[in-house]
Formats: C-alpha cells, structure tokens, sequence
C-alpha cells in the first residue's frame, strides 16, 4: 500500500535549506509513529512530498495507519495511489479507465492531473486525452469542471504515473522539533487544552505544566486530557508532564490577599512559578489558554499586569476566540469529552474580582504574602515522562496487577474512547470473561454500581489510561482491580 503525503503549504515557501530540514524532521516523525502500527513501513522524502509505503497490513492496521497520517503535524493531506511506470498518452488513458471508468455512467466527471519533473507534454495534455477518450467511451457521463460528481485524479512525477484512489486531509502545520519548545500551563479544561494543541499544530515541543490545588480527581482528568494530546498528536517525542504543588501558595493567598485581587494574584504566581519549571526544561516560552474578556481576570488591563512578573514570553493562542469555538475546536480534536468532565476548583474565586488591577496595589497585596509557599511549591514540582505519569496515581494505592492473560472469573472493562472501539473492537477470541465497556470519561460515575465482590480488569490500547483508572479505583476502595495488557 502506497501513500503521497503532502507537506503542510508554508513549508514549502520556506528557503531551500530550512525547507530540506523540515522535510527531514516530517520524514522522521512519520517514521517513528508509523513503525508502531507496521514494522516494515517505508517513508522516503521528496522535495515537495513523502511516500509512505506499507508491508502487507490488514484492515483494523490501515485504518490506524490513516488516522495517524491525519493527526501528524506537517501533514497537509494525503492520497492512497497506485503507482506506474509512466506510459504512453494512450497507456494513461487506459489506466485511468481501469480504476475510475465503472463509477463514471450517467455521472459528471472531471480529469485533474499534477505534474512534476521534465516532460514533453503540459498537464493539461494529459487532462484533455483522458477526459476525451473517456467521454467517448461513456456517452451517458457529462464532463462538468466545476463539482463534479467523480473527479479522475492523477499524477505524473518525473517518469512515474500515479493514479489516486482517495485522497484523506492531515493536520496540518510544522512537523514536531522544528520550532523549538513550549510550556503549556493546563488546567484540563476547554481552554488549556485546545491552547496546548495548537502549539502542537505549530511544530513546539508542548510540555506541560499542572498547578495542583488540591484534590486527586483533579490530579488523574489532567493527566488524562495530557496523555491523550500526546498519544494522538505528540507521540514522536518525549516531553514532560511537571506538577506543581499548589496548595500552600493558594493557603496563601486566602490568608494574606484581598478578596478582589486573589484572581490576578494567583495568576502572577503560577507565571512566576513556571518561569522556575521553564528553566529547568530550557525552554524559553509559556503558553496559556487564556482569552481577552473572557473572565474577569482576563481583561486587558490583568493580563498586562499578570505578564509583568514573567520574563519569559507568553503565549496565548486563543486570545481572541470565544468560548463556543474553544469548545468546537475541543470536540474536533477530541479532548472535548475529557475537559467537560474536569472537576472545578473554586477556592480562589473572588466575590467581586477586579477588572482593572493595578501593578502597585498588587505589589501591596504581594508584599504580605510568605514567599516562601511559592519556594516550596517550585522545589517540590515533580518531573516525569508523560509516558510515566501514572506513576504519582499508584503511589498510596499499592501495586496495580497487570497481567497478559485474564482468569475466567474476571470482568474485563473496555475503556477506550467510543471512536477507538469503532476503530479496532476488542478482540475477545478464545475468552470467556464477560466484557463491558464503559468509556473512562464515564468510569467514574459507573464505579458506583460495580459490583466491588466481583474481580475487574480495565482495558485499553497503551496500558496507560487503564493504569491510571485502575490506581483511581483502588483509592476509592476497589481490592480486586488490575490491568489486561497484552504487550505484558
């Protein structure tokens, strides 16, 4: 199976050698990911695209291979096609019958035809020989160059005939590594989340930054909302998932702050405190996913002040989208279900916050608060793999059983994603175990019913999601919970 992979448009206005690296980096990229759906997958750059070719996959292989394809930054879109050494006018008309000729009687078609490389005829030689020769053969098919129902797509690069069988959107963007690296501040909700993805989109090392105030739900939705982002959108590389610790500083600010400045406090705090995480990471940005006049503490007059404290640039990639667009954008790219889920914390939400803060009233209010919560706070951040952060959920809830191969008496619960148990059901061939799936979003509520007598072992894909509801379920007070893992 052969792809053409086009690459994202900006890349390809960009100076020679800028352009050959980042096609260097797409390249990469798209090796790593794909390798883990098929071993033998071939990917070889060109100057204006890639080709990817596979080994022989089934089904539930192609469609994961098209769904990474379509979530890799760079991408732009891409074709499945058949390759040919390129023939005469009359071999490309033949061909072009061969695929498109059954679909084409009393439809309206149109012949488009991309050339690259040396040739003695123009592309639209190519287009006029075929449409003709195609109308001819099909009298009830109408030519219509403008919406046609069947578009008979083809290529010519250099000596060498493609013919596109369909043709897919990718993401988009600068391949991952290019541009350098990011702290995203995530909260789990709406906002962080699509902020974090689009600095994915942009080509930045996205690492991200939780402020824990309290609370291990909290704790295990973030880390959720993180592992997903990087899995889809992230995972040729590795990037870190910082917690900080927040609940002194916000004991803090309750003791020491006025009602009306707790807000913009807390967020000087939170800039100053992953200035300190950035500079571990040697990263020289922040990101956040806050936009203008959305809540009191973003008005432009805040904002300014908020900045101040930091050296660091901040980014704010959603500054001027309303809120229902954050939240379409969530759903498109998925972390929707997560962050709707995500528990609130209001302990620092003021009564009558102020709009209009002000750089030396703050200095006021800063100057009785006890530095030294903060300090302990940027000490205390730990720093994992993202790939590790169900470490922190195990701890104090002993050692989660994984295991390979399940005893008849144990449920197994799937609890992937809807979309991903369209994509690749659970194969359950040569088991008895009764399976329920209950997706992790609604894990939480459903444990209430489950019946904790009974021995469960949650399901998913990479271990992890299932790792970190099982760690969850423990603490809630499950004693006969593990993890099915077939890679164990």
């Amino acid at each position: 199976m052969l792809f053409l992979v086009k690459l994202f448009p900006e890349i390809t206005v960009k100076s020679r050698p800028v352009r050959k690296r980042l096609v260097r980096l797409c390249r990469k990229n798209l090796k790593i990911v794909l390798s883990r759906i098929d071993e033998d997958i071939v990917v070889i750059g060109h100057w204006d695209c890639l080709e990817v070719e596979t080994g022989d996959i089934d089904a539930v292989q192609k469609l994961l291979l098209l769904e990474a394809l379509a979530s890799t930054p760079g991408v732009d879109s891409f074709s499945e096609v058949d390759r040919f050494q390129l023939p005469t006018m009359a071999g490309i008309l033949e061909i072009a019958d061969r695929y498109y000729g059954p679909s084409l009687p009393s439809k309206t078609f149109a012949v488009r035809c991309k050339r690259m490389g040396k040739h003695s005829f123009k592309s639209v030689d190519v287009e006029q020989v075929v449409g003709a020769g195609l109308k001819l053969k099909y009298v009830s098919a109408k030519v219509r160059l403008k919406d046609s129902e069947v578009t008979v797509a083809l290529e010519v690069r250099e000596q060498e005939l493609f013919v596109v069988k369909q043709t897919h959107s990718g993401l988009g963007g600068y391949p991952l590594g290019g541009q350098g690296a990011v702290l995203s501040l995530i909260s789990g909700g709406f906002d962080s989340a699509v902020s974090s993805f689009m600095t994915i989109k942009r080509g930045l090392l996205t690492h991200f930054c939780f402020f824990n105030m309290g609370g291990r739900d909290h704790e295990l939705a973030v880390k959720q909302v993180a592992l997903y982002l990087w899995m889809k959108y992230h995972s040729s590389h590795r990037i870190k998932f910082v917690t900080v610790p927040f609940e002194g500083v916000v004991e803090e600010i309750l003791a020491s702050v006025e009602d009306s400045q707790m807000g913009v406090v807390l967020k000087r705090l939170m800039l100053r405190a992953a200035a300190g995480v950035a500079q571990r990471l040697n990263v020289h940005a922040l990101i956040t996913g806050e936009s203008v006049a959305q809540v009191a503490s973003q008005t432009l007059a805040n904002l300014n002040v908020i900045d101040e404290v930091s050296e660091l640039m901040v980014l704010r990639p959603l500054c001027m989208m309303d809120k229902q667009a954050i939240i379409n954008k969530a759903r498109e790219i998925g972390t929707e279900k997560f962050s709707k889920h995500i528990p609130e914390y209001c302990a620092v939400i003021s009564d009558s916050p102020t709009t209009q803060a002000k750089a030396q009233r703050l200095a006021e209010q800063e100057s009785r608060f006890d530095w030294s919560r903060l300090n302990e706070a940027i000490t205390g951040a730990r720093f994992q793999l993202i790939t590790d952060v169900v470490e922190d959920l195990e701890r104090g809830s002993g050692e989660v059983i994984v295991v390979k191969t399940p005893l008849p008496h144990q449920i197994i619960i799937d609890i992937r994603h809807p979309d991903e148990v369209v994509l690749k059901p659970f194969n359950c061939k040569g088991l008895s175990n009764a399976v329920l799936s209950v997706p992790f979003f609604n894990l939480k509520t459903s444990s209430a019913v489950l019946d904790r007598g009974k021995h469960y072992l949650l399901y998913c894909d990479h271990g992890m999601m299932s790792r970190l509801h099982a760690g969850h379920l423990i603490d809630e007070g499950f004693t006969n919970v593990g993890v099915l893992d077939s890679r164990a």
